[in-house]
């Protein structure tokens, strides 16, 4: 038996972090505690080892495709695939931030759109049968889609949107955005509520491809939301610590073998919710 392993981005701080604390003493095999800085990342590693946790460590930014081939290289020469993948790297404007709204719809969209798309486009093959994948959302995600015109709403909820159309759909908003012409198109005016609206319905797109490829294979792949959870990125008014931002990704993470559901949902509180 090979060694089983445990991905999870952008966890040098934050839920990430927590995912990982949590994931060093419910998984069984090894934890991979990764972020885009190595010196942070390894502090974050030196601060979980003090509590007699071993994670380990490997650099990756889900910006850079050299970054993420790399990743994806090493994880299948030394383990021969994935267990599980938590895609959690994700970034915010502060509401105060100045910088103009078309240049957030572009940065913003950039990292937790197309930047975890790539992420998935490297690994899906990678993941073992009996797989998790667990894209981290949010429940922007929803009221963002609630917002959208209902041509828009439609594309989002259909079951035939592939993954193309809906790319060119998330890089339609950052257009439109720089004439200010993305409400008259349908979009409402956020930026990351966007972004985890794309990131939502990739989950869906790609867990049907899932079972319809590799229908045997019992990975289980979903997004969820952590809630609103005290961080950097949500501030301190935040009602949840990270580590009960963690339990839902950490529950998809380690759905037990053979379960069958949830895939392809959107879960927050460990409940499915209506997408």
């Amino acid at each position: 038996m090979s060694t089983r392993v445990a991905v999870v981005t952008g966890s040098n701080k934050g839920i990430g972090l927590s995912i990982v604390r949590a994931l060093c003493s419910q998984f069984q095999g090894d934890v991979y505690l990764t972020s885009r800085d190595e010196g942070r990342g390894q502090e974050a590693v030196t601060s979980l080892t003090s509590d007699g946790l071993k994670p380990k460590f490997h650099q990756l930014d889900i910006n850079d495709l050299n970054s993420i081939t790399a990743a994806a290289a090493f994880f299948k020469e030394k383990y021969g695939g994935v267990d599980v993948l938590v895609n959690n790297a994700a970034i915010a404007f502060k509401v105060a931030d100045t910088a103009p709204f078309d240049v957030q719809a572009e940065v913003t969209l950039k990292t937790n759109f197309f930047a975890t798309r790539d992420m998935l486009t490297h690994f899906l093959p990678l993941i073992k049968a009996g797989g998790r994948v667990v894209n981290v959302s949010s429940f922007v995600s929803v009221r963002t889609l609630n917002q959208c015109s209902p041509a828009l709403q439609q594309r989002f909820r259909s079951e035939d949107i592939s993954e193309d159309e809906l790319a060119q759909l998330m890089q339609q908003f950052v257009d439109k955005t720089k004439t200010s012409a993305h409400k008259e198109a349908g979009w409402p005016e956020t930026a990351y509520g966007v972004s985890k609206t794309g990131l939502t319905t990739l989950s869906m797109i790609l867990a049907r491809r899932l079972s319809k490829e590799r229908p045997d294979d019992g990975i289980l792949l979903n997004a969820c939301c952590p809630g609103w959870v005290r961080t950097d990125m949500a501030g301190p008014k935040a009602p949840k610590s990270p580590e009960e931002g963690a339990e839902t990704p950490v529950y998809l993470a380690l759905l037990p073998p053979g379960a069958t559901e949830p895939h392809g949902k959107f879960v927050s509180d460990k409940q499915v919710q209506t997408w």
